[in-house]
C-alpha cells in the first residue's frame, strides 16, 4: 500500500460522510427535542403542583371557624380573607355542599374569580368524603385570557366536609420561569448540536479512512493490479468483513484468470501438437502418393510397400482422430461419454488376459485378482483403461526380460487396479506431466512405437469420469507403477481414503 495520505470523500448529498452526518444530526436533534419536551412538561407539572400545595397549605393555615363563618349569611361576620391569606393577584370563593358559591372576593386587576359548574364542586366534595386525597389543581383563564391556577380545598372535618375554599391566583411568574428554562434549554441544545458537528466531522473522517483506503485499493485493482489485497485489520468489524469477502473474491478472480491463461496455453499447445501429429501421417501419405504418381505404381514391390505404409499412416491418423474426439466428448459431457452400470471388474480382467498375453509377446505377464466387488462402470471404457496402461507398460519394458503385473484388489472405499512393470522407469521431473495431452518423455521413441501422447490423458479422463483417480510412481531403472482407484457405488458404506 502507498503511504500517500487518503483524502476524504467529497461532502456531497451522495457521499456516505454527508448522509451519516445528516442522519446523525437529525437523530441528535430529535433526541434533544424529545428531552426538551419531556423536561418542559415535567418542570411545568412540578412547578404547578408545588404552587398548588403552597396555596392549600396557606388555606389550611386559616382557622376553620373563620372559613365556616363565611358560609353564614350574617354580614357582620364577613371580612376579606385575601387580607389573611396575603396572596397577590388572587381571588377567593366559598362554595357550600350544594356546589353554590356563597361568597367571593375578586382581585381588582383580574376581575371576578372563575366559576366551575355545580357538578364539579359536588364531585370534589364527594372525592374528599371517599378519602381520595386532596382535590387536584386546574388551569383556567381569567376574563382577559391569562392563565390562572385554581385550587380547591375542602373545609370541615376530613370525612364530613361542609364546603370548599376556591383560590385562584396568577401563574405568570411560573410561566416566566418556564420560558427562561425553555430558552436556556434551546440555547444549550443549539450549542450542543454545533459542538457535536465540529467534533463529529473529524471523528467521522477518521472513521471512514478504512473505507477510503478500500476505494483507493479497488481503483488500483480496477487498473489491473489483481495481486493487491484490501487491509482487513482496520479495527472495524464491518469493513474487515467486507475486506475479507472482497479479498476472497479477488483471490478467486486471480485464480480464474490464471486458470484461463493456463487453459489458453494448454489449448495453444494442444492445437500445435495436434496439428503436428496430424501433419506427420498426412505428409507421409502425400509423399507416397507422389512416389506412386511418378511411376512406382508400375512396380509391384514398390506399390505394395507404399500401400502398406499409407495404410499404416491412415490407421494411425484414424486412431488419433478417434482419440481426440473421445477426449472432446469426455471434456464436454462426461456423463454422456460413458454408460455406467453395475459390473464386476474381475471378469473383464480375466476376459482381457489372452489379449494382454498377445500384446506382451515374450514378456512375462502376471494377472492377480482378489476383488469381486460390483462397481458402477462402463465395461468398454474400463477395458480401454486397462489396455492403455498395459500398452504403455509394454512400450517401456524390454521385449525379452520385461515383466508386467496387473493386480486388482479391494481398498478403503473402492477398488485398486495396478499395472506395474520393470521397465526403464520415469524421471521424477516427468511424473507431474505424464497425464498431459501430447506429452511424451522421448518423442522419437514413442512416435516410432506408434504413440501419440494421448493414451494416458484418455485414461485419466475416463477414470475421473467414473469418479475415480489415477496416479503414477516410478524409480528410474527399476520400473513404473500406475494405480487406478475406483469408488464403490453410493449405496456402499465405505469411505474414500
Amino acid at each position: 500500500m502507498s503511504s500517500t495520505p487518503i483524502s476524504p470523500p467529497p461532502l456531497t448529498s451522495r457521499s456516505i460522510r454527508f448522509q451519516i452526518m445528516v442522519r446523525s444530526l437529525f437523530i441528535m436533534s430529535g433526541l434533544l427535542l424529545v428531552i426538551g419536551i419531556l423536561q418542559y412538561v415535567y418542570m411545568k407539572e412540578f412547578m404547578y403542583s408545588n404552587k398548588a400545595i403552597s396555596l392549600q397549605s396557606q388555606i389550611r393555615s386559616v382557622p376553620l371557624e373563620e372559613w365556616l363563618s363565611f358560609l353564614d349569611d350574617n354580614p357582620a361576620t364577613e371580612q376579606n380573607p385575601l387580607e389573611t391569606l396575603r396572596i397577590p393577584d388572587s381571588s377567593v370563593a366559598i362554595v357550600d355542599e350544594a356546589g353554590t358559591i356563597k361568597k367571593e372576593w375578586a382581585d381588582l386587576h383580574h376581575g371576578p374569580a372563575p366559576h366551575l359548574t355545580s357538578e364539579a364542586y359536588v364531585d370534589a366534595l364527594q372525592r374528599q368524603r371517599q378519602q381520595h386525597g386532596e382535590v387536584p389543581y386546574q388551569i383556567t383563564e381569567d376574563s382577559q385570557g391569562f392563565p390562572r391556577l385554581l385550587v380547591l380545598q375542602p373545609i370541615g372535618f376530613p370525612d364530613k366536609p361542609v364546603g370548599l375554599v376556591q383560590v385562584t391566583t396568577s401563574i405568570r411568574a411560573v410561566h416566566e420561569v418556564l420560558e427562561r428554562q425553555l430558552t436556556t434549554f434551546v440555547s444549550l441544545s443549539v450549542l450542543a448540536l454545533a459542538g457535536g458537528l465540529l467534533t463529529f466531522l473529524p471523528v467521522l473522517r477518521k472513521t471512514l479512512i478504512p473505507l477510503s483506503e478500500m476505494v483507493q485499493t479497488v481503483e488500483s485493482i480496477n487498473a489491473g493490479n489483481l495481486h493487491l489485497r484490501l487491509p482487513n485489520q482496520n479495527g472495524q468489524s464491518e469493513t474487515d468483513r467486507l475486506a475479507a469477502a472482497f479479498n476472497s473474491m479477488l483471490q478467486r478472480l486471480e485464480n480464474a484468470f490464471a486458470a484461463e491463461q493456463e487453459t489458453k496455453e494448454q489449448m495453444r499447445r494442444f492445437v500445435a501438437d495436434a496439428s503436428h501429429e496430424l501433419r506427420t501421417p498426412l505428409t507421409s501419405i502425400h509423399g507416397f502418393l507422389e512416389v506412386l504418381l511418378r511411376g512406382a505404381a508400375h512396380h509391384p514391390e514398390q506399390l505394395q510397400e507404399a500401400l502398406q505404409s499409407m495404410y499404416g499412416e491412415s490407421t494411425r491418423l484414424t486412431k488419433l482422430i478417434q482419440d481426440l474426439l473421445l477426449l472432446a466428448k469426455i471434456d464436454q459431457a462426461p456423463a454422456l461419454a460413458i454408460q455406467l452400470k453395475k459390473t464386476e471388474l474381475h471378469p473383464l480382467l480375466i476376459e482381457l488376459e489372452p489379449h494382454l498375453q498377445m500384446l506382451a509377446g515374450s514378456r512375462i505377464v502376471q494377472v492377480e485378482t482378489s476383488s469381486y466387488s460390483e462397481l458402477q462402470i462402463d465395461p468398454d471404457r474400463m477395458k480401454q483403461v486397462i489396455l492403455n496402461l498395459f500398452q504403455n507398460a509394454v512400450q517401456h519394458t524390454n521385449p525379452k526380460q520385461g515383466n508386467i503385473k496387473v493386480s486388482l484388489k479391494d481398498a478403503v472405499g473402492g477398488v485398486l487396479l495396478t499395472v506395474k512393470d520393470n521397465g526403464s522407469g520415469i524421471l521424477l521431473e516427468h511424473l507431474p506431466h505424464l497425464f498431459e495431452r501430447f506429452y511424451r518423455i522421448d518423442t522419437a521413441r514413442t512416435r516410432a512405437l506408434g504413440g501419440s501422447g494421448l493414451g494416458l490423458a484418455i485414461t485419466q479422463s475416463i477414470v475421473e469420469a467414473h469418479g475415480g483417480r489415477i496416479s503414477a510412481t516410478s524409480e528410474p531403472g527399476k520400473g513404473s507403477s500406475f494405480t487406478v482407484w475406483l469408488p464403490f457405488p453410493s449405496d456402499k458404506t465405505e469411505k474414500s481414503p
